[in-house]
């Protein structure tokens, strides 16, 4: 019972995660866009802490100047740039430094995060004096909001349907979630007609 417990508690964290990077419902008030529509072959987004060289190696790398000075936060929204390379054309993203807390939305971090969900590659850029530090913490950033760096795709196939109640099969002996915690899960989420 504790288990199947367990696995409710985590689908709402879940949900509730989902709902804090995504929200619905009322638009806020216009600003200054922070998303930059997806073009060339494929997007790499520069994420990391502030004034570790994000916008110099864009600067570098692309023809766009990305202003960088000595102080933090230089950068305050997401600039782009792309890189030619044998035909293809990448687009380049640099995004303002993220701190401790940003997955919870401390300084713009959900917003930067969310553009970082949109692309293709991560690079994460740290200082070399705190590199192991910065790593852990961007890596912990991340994965709270469901970026799972280096990692492969979960090898789960889900549909959802109109009718038929929900249709689960494995492949492989399962060890640690059963059909009724999945059950549970899609519950949470208010799904009961899906192919599992």
């Amino acid at each position: 019972a504790t288990e199947y417990h367990l696995g409710v508690l985590k689908a709402k964290l879940a949900k509730y995660r989902t709902q804090l990077l995504e929200p619905q419902g009322k638009k806020g008030e216009k600003g200054e866009g922070f998303d930059v529509m997806k073009s060339g072959d494929a997007r790499v987004a520069l994420i990391g802490f502030p004034s570790v060289g994000k916008s110099t190696l864009l600067s570098t790398l692309t023809n766009t100047q990305s202003v960088a000075a000595s102080y933090e936060f230089t950068t305050l929204t997401c600039i782009p740039g792309v890189i030619e390379y044998k035909g293809a054309n990448i687009q380049l993203l640099d995004l303002p430094g993220i701190i401790e807390g940003a997955s919870q939305g401390k300084g713009r971090g959900r917003q930067v995060i969310a553009v970082a969900r949109t692309a293709d590659l991560v690079i994460m850029m740290v200082d070399v004096t705190k590199g192991e530090v910065q790593k852990d913490l961007l890596t912990a950033e991340l994965e709270a909001v469901g970026i799972r760096l280096n990692k492969k795709k979960p090898g789960i196939y889900f549909k959802q349907k109109k009718v038929g109640g929900i249709k689960f099969n494995a492949t492989c002996t399962l060890t640690k979630i059963d059909e009724k915690m999945v059950q549970m899960i899609l519950h949470e989420y208010k799904i009961f007609n899906a192919e599992v």
